[in-house]
């Protein structure tokens, strides 16, 4: 095969996740109205439409992830820097998925100040949070808590949850784990792929945005760490 057909392969590869993804989206709304409209009847079928909700989501997201990154190497997609309020990026994150929170008996936390600015790629950034979260709904116990914070001339972003925590060995520099894409669990970890992938794309001088992964955090689970300079 050679180097021009590898490309319109790629090229008709990322033309079809994209609509893959349309048709996934339009598929999720569908999915929400229907739970908002009817109530689920016991136990069993409010897992079922949990269960439901959930994979939509992370079809939609990982086919989003998935379209970003064949961008990315294909120089298609860069990051527009501007200045945001993290209270207004989060708490859309939130209400994005808050028929998800409602479904699970999640209780989620956000902690930021309304004052806190910064300059970063909006859409970008909420695509890692909005992954990480659902990823924590999926694994949670009962609780969430999103914070922001200036840490150091760093903004600090983190996901925590009380949860059974991450592997260790996604806990052994996961910037790092995250380039292989694949750490042996018979998972992809594309979400840490992205996320790392993200974090990377924003830097200030000698500072480059980078992403860390904790145990045993604010509410005792995992917790989800990104830094932007």
């Amino acid at each position: 095969m050679n180097k021009n057909t590898e490309l319109d392969f790629a090229t008709v590869l990322a033309s079809s996740v994209h609509d893959m993804k349309n048709s996934v989206a339009m598929l999720l709304v569908n999915v929400e109205s229907i739970l908002e409209r009817y109530q689920p009847k016991g136990p069993e079928e409010s897992q079922s439409f949990k269960s439901l909700h959930y994979e939509a989501s992370r079809i939609n997201g990982e086919l989003i992830q998935l379209l970003s990154l064949y961008r990315m190497d294909h120089k298609l997609l860069t990051a527009q820097i501007d200045e945001y309020y993290l209270s207004d990026m989060l708490e859309e994150q939130v209400a994005r998925n808050q028929l998800l929170l409602d479904t699970s008996d999640v209780n989620l936390e956000l902690d930021v100040d309304d004052a806190l600015a910064w300059y970063f790629d909006v859409d970008l950034v909420a695509g890692v949070v909005h992954n990480v979260l659902l990823n924590c709904i999926r694994y949670t116990k009962a609780k969430v808590k999103i914070s922001a914070q200036e840490e150091r001339g760093w903004l600090k972003i983190s996901v925590a949850d009380d949860g059974q925590g991450y592997p260790d060995i996604m806990l052994q520099q996961p910037q790092i784990m995250a380039e292989y894409a694949q750490l042996g669990d018979g998972q992809t970890h594309l979400g840490l792929f992205f996320a790392a992938r993200i974090a990377q794309m924003h830097k200030q001088a000698d500072k480059v945005g980078r992403i860390e992964l904790r145990n045993n955090a604010s509410l005792g689970g995992g917790e989800f760490i990104l830094y932007l300079p």
